[in-house]
């Protein structure tokens, strides 16, 4: 597993391998993006109410600057952002148009 930037898509090399922990203000070394942010976040989720899968977490307005969130866990991903977009474009194309092949 790695860790990317939500916003340049590069992997971020860490120190520390277990147990990530992301101080409020770190920001990436490529594209100077805050870390600690609900983008960066496994509990991000932009099709819920709140944008988030912890319901018991307050509202933040935006969610690329740096907070305060204590459920707050870095994404572990095998893929960059951008290829798993395009990834799930691509199998959503695929199953929609399956039975025209």
């Amino acid at each position: 597993m790695a860790f990317y930037c939500y916003k340049c898509g590069k992997e971020l090399e860490f120190a520390v391998k277990g147990g990530i922990m992301v101080g409020r203000l770190d920001t990436c070394d490529h594209c100077n993006a805050y870390l600690h942010c609900c983008k960066n976040c496994h509990f991000y989720d932009p099709g819920l109410h709140n944008q988030c899968r912890e319901s018991y977490t307050d509202f933040i307005r935006d969610r690329e600057a740096p907070n305060f969130c204590s459920s707050f866990q870095y994404i572990n991903s095998d893929t960059p952002p951008e290829m798993k977009d395009q990834n799930d474009a691509k199998s959503k194309l695929e199953a929609l148009f399956k039975n025209l092949k």
